[in-house]
């Protein structure tokens, strides 16, 4: 979440001299080529089942492909933090998702997490006159992005039992640059030689490839198979407080009393969602420590 939280930073920088298309197909295309030599010298190679390529091909239109547009061409429109906020309502929907798609249940715990969590959102997003600072057009694409989350997460629960998080992400990213690159030729190509890299845009993009498409990914997959999917995507709450924080320094973005109360309701949720398993942790470790251990 840390280092999707940057990157709604680091996409507001190249958005500065490429368009949407462009920064998706070339974040993608280097995150596939890294992702390739890793699986090679690992050996973490696996193959794919003949039965499964439908689903990872749905999973790569789901995420990268939907949802990239939908977040890209939402920061077009909107602050970087208002549209981490946005994409943080995520788990107000997974709970639907999970039960759709993977009957997984949803404990009162979680609920009342995504409620909290929530709470603080909305107390970062909204003006002290309840005003939404931010252009509709903009929030429909990430909504978009949203969605496309969601679905991409029921797809990635079904397939964590059979691959490894390398495996996905490869696969995934592969499939996402060739659904982009059509779109990239018809539509960026000729304003993408017209643009002169800069260090900060080929910096920002290499960032958005390997942490944002590499790293995340499989941190993230690796939850899902431990925490299921609507445990997971409460940690999408923690987007925003990253993303204001780096946008505070990065971009200069106000910092005030709002934004600060509202990330604090945001932790807060993710605590109480996990609060279940942290007691049971603890309960665990007392068991054990009471239980005596077995005279010889």
């Amino acid at each position: 979440m840390l280092f999707w939280g940057m990157t709604f930073v680091w996409s507001k920088i190249a958005l500065g001299y490429y368009e949407p298309i462009t920064i998706i197909f070339i974040r993608l295309v280097i995150s596939s080529a890294i992702l390739a030599l890793t699986v090679k010298l690992w050996g973490k190679q696996q193959k794919i089942d003949r039965a499964d390529h439908k689903w990872f091909l749905m999973l790569a239109l789901a995420q990268p492909f939907f949802y990239f547009l939908g977040e890209n061409y939402g920061l077009k429109y909107v602050s970087s933090t208002v549209s981490s906020v946005i994409i943080a309502t995520i788990p107000l929907f997974s709970p639907f998702a999970a039960f759709m798609f993977t009957r997984e249940k949803t404990g009162i715990f979680s609920w009342l997490g995504i409620v909290v969590s929530f709470a603080g959102i909305l107390v970062m997003i909204l003006n002290p006159d309840l005003s939404l600072n931010a252009a509709p057009k903009g929030i429909a694409f990430l909504f978009l992005a949203v969605f496309s989350a969601v679905i991409y997460s029921a797809f990635v629960k079904k397939l964590t039992g059979k691959y490894n998080a390398l495996t996905i992400i490869a696969r995934q990213n592969l499939l996402g640059a060739l659904y982009f690159l059509p779109l990239f030729l018809f539509f960026d190509f000729e304003s993408f030689i017209l643009v002169k890299p800069t260090q900060s845009l080929v910096l920002a993009i290499l960032q958005l490839a390997v942490f944002g498409s590499c790293l995340a990914y499989i941190f993230f997959i690796m939850a899902v198979a431990k925490l299921g999917m609507v445990k997971a995507n409460i940690f999408t709450n923690l987007i925003p407080v990253f993303t204001a924080v780096f946008s505070y320094f990065v971009l200069s973005e106000v910092f005030n009393i709002q934004k600060i109360s509202g990330i604090i309701l945001v932790v807060m949720g993710i605590v109480v969602s996990q609060s279940r398993e942290i007691s049971q942790l603890i309960t665990k470790d007392r068991v054990k420590l009471k239980t005596p251990k077995p005279q010889l």
